[in-house]
Formats: C-alpha cells, sequence, structure tokens
C-alpha cells in the first residue's frame, strides 16, 4: 500500500467532506485515513488503481485535486 495526500479544491463544509470521503470509500484497493476541508489522505495499492482515478472520484463528487 502507498500513502497519498492529496490538496482539495471547493470543499468548505462538513458535507463536502463527507462526500469526498463517500466517493473515496467507494474504491476498491482505498483504505481512506481522513478527510478535512481542503485534503484527503488516503492508502492505496498502485497495482490496482491509479492516481488518477483516485483523483477522478474526487472529481465524481464535485471537487478538484489540485498540484
Amino acid at each position: 500500500m502507498e500513502k497519498l495526500e492529496l490538496k482539495v479544491s471547493g470543499m468548505t463544509c462538513g458535507h463536502c467532506v463527507a462526500a469526498v470521503s463517500k466517493s473515496l470509500s467507494a474504491l476498491d484497493g482505498v483504505n481512506v485515513e481522513n478527510v478535512e476541508i481542503g485534503s484527503a489522505r488516503v492508502s492505496y495499492d498502485p497495482a490496482s488503481l491509479s492516481r488518477d482515478r483516485i483523483a477522478e472520484a474526487v472529481a465524481d463528487a464535485g471537487f478538484q485535486v489540485v498540484g
């Protein structure tokens, strides 16, 4: 498992945090460690999932990974 720290733009409240957490948790091979306004930290299996797919899950929740 690799750890990944994401900077996430557009998050302003607890509902945003919940939406990002839910979207990331739905991915197979991802363990959500922490989500707070502006960031998310996950562990994931790079053999089964790419960083880009994780960023897409954040985008599906209505937010954007920056950096």
